[in-house]
């Protein structure tokens, strides 16, 4: 017999009884409010054709980086998911893939995963039984009958999951193509790009002199001279900029930024294009850039997100068989305090330039982070980002944060996901997380249950669209 599948109203609140009440009321009047998901990855393809999904198995299984390193932890072959590799080897189809997934479904006990998939399949899809080998079928096939449906194509799942704002995330050689579509539509819908320049900036990414030829034939300008580079990252931002974008997304290995003269950038970006650039040459390249753009930020009003410390593709095996985004960006030790000096020494004292620090070294919240956002009025702080977003992690990050920097100093909650439906999912998590964290505060008589309201309001709602420059209509 399936076990049946629960979620409960206070899933996530205080096991305390008079911090609970309080966490019940705070999430009663914020769980509605519209969700702001400004920092994403999902496909604009997807809001641009507004095809159907075609099956469980690609909108679960393929996009989901979470879900895949978990299996493949325990040594299931990504053949096995039905992601295909470089090879062209054989792999399981669609419904096979679900199988396997099913049956090792038990693996995303207490993970955040596991709970944005239950909340997903319960109250997207109206499932009551756990999903396990002897429900695949009935999963499968639920699913797979209402993608069919007019109520789950793209837009209709952003219209009904009350998504006001999402940005998406594409390089600067992408024509924008899907955006612009969106916009010629009669679609209300807002699902915008960011600026993420990483393949042109960071000359040890794969394709950076290929990207440099296309960068230069997309803008008119010679983007192999130190100048003309620079035009075309101006022009391209302006591209960005007229199809909805607010946003720039900067994924560095490290924070590291500089402050060359325009003599040794030209040198420098000259000794960049050659072979056997060396590690260090391109560091310096990367730090340079993260000034230049915060200086065109300061130009043409984007919101900077810098988000430092992955190591990308750490399973060189894996890549190589099936390229990127296949769970093995790993975490890696970060830090900001002396890295971003070069550029604050130029900007950090702009109050109309925003950088918003992200991290995936969570040691540094309290040490550096948010000391740093404390400070600087060019600065706020990022929400726990990938492996940190989850209930223990989002908690860490209000408990390691709010004494140095406060609340005002934050931007709201982001989601980072390429699987669509968990979106709500997540929202609602990070929702109930922050209801608890301000419900401990306001027995502990630390905040009045009137201000823990507003405060409820602002992280979910208001310091988002401010953060990122949205609008300047907030709800209370």
């Amino acid at each position: 017999m399936a076990t049946p599948l629960l979620l409960h109203p206070d899933r996530l609140f205080p096991a305390q009884e008079s911090a609970r009440s309080v966490a019940r009321q705070l999430y009663d009047g914020i769980k509605n409010l519209p969700i702001i998901s400004p920092h994403g990855h999902t496909d604009p393809a997807w809001f641009a054709g507004n095809a159907h999904f075609p099956n469980p198995h690609a909108l679960f299984i393929a996009p989901d980086h979470y879900l895949v390193r978990m299996l493949y932890s325990q040594g299931i072959g990504l053949g096995e998911l039905g992601i295909a590799s470089k090879s062209g080897e054989p792999v399981a189809g669609p419904r096979q893939a679900w199988q396997v997934f099913a049956r090792n479904y038990f693996l995303f006990r207490g993970t955040p995963t596991g709970l944005w998939l239950n909340h997903v399949f319960s109250e997207v899809f109206g499932l009551d039984k756990q999903l396990d080998e002897s429900t695949s079928d009935l999963y499968y096939d639920t699913i797979a009958e209402a993608l069919q449906s007019e109520a789950f194509r793209p837009r209709a799942l952003f219209d009904n999951f009350n998504i006001e704002f999402l940005a998406t995330t594409e390089s600067p050689t992408d024509s924008l193509r899907h955006h612009q579509a969106i916009l010629d539509s009669d679609w209300s819908g807002r699902v915008v790009t960011s600026y993420r320049p990483d393949p042109v900036v960071d000359p040890e990414h794969l394709d950076f002199k290929s990207g440099l030829h296309r960068f230069g034939e997309m803008t008119g300008e010679d983007a192999c001279s130190w100048q003309g580079y620079l035009n075309a990252h101006r022009k391209r931002r302006e591209d960005f900029i007229a199809v909805g974008a607010t946003a720039s997304d900067h994924g560095h290995p490290t924070a590291a930024t500089a402050n060359l003269s325009k003599a040794e950038c030209i040198a420098l970006f000259a000794k960049v294009q050659q072979p056997g650039v060396t590690a260090a040459d391109a560091e310096l390249f990367r730090a340079q850039m993260l000034t230049e753009m915060a200086r065109m930020s300061l130009d043409d009003g984007m919101v900077m997100q810098i988000h430092p410390g992955s190591y990308r593709n750490h399973n060189t095996e894996l890549f190589n068989n099936y390229g990127r985004d296949r769970g093995a960006d790993l975490p890696c030790r970060v830090e900001y305090t002396r890295a971003l000096k070069p550029l604050l020494d130029l900007f950090g004292n702009e109050t109309e330039l925003s950088i918003i620090l992200f991290t995936l070294d969570e040691s540094n919240y309290s040490r550096e982070l948010a000391p740093l956002a404390g400070h600087y009025p060019c600065l706020r702080l990022g929400p726990a980002w990938w492996f940190h977003d989850s209930p223990e992690g989002m908690m860490r990050y209000r408990e390691q944060t709010t004494e140095t920097a406060g609340f005002y100093n934050t931007v709201g909650f982001n989601d980072d996901t390429r699987a669509f439906l968990s979106i709500p999912a997540r929202h609602d998590v990070a929702r109930r997380v922050d209801c608890a964290f301000l419900a401990r505060l306001v027995v502990e008589h630390r905040l009045s249950e009137q201000e823990a309201h507003q405060v409820a309001a602002d992280l979910t709602y208001n310091l988002p669209k401010r953060a990122y420059r949205l609008d300047t209509s907030e709800r209370s």
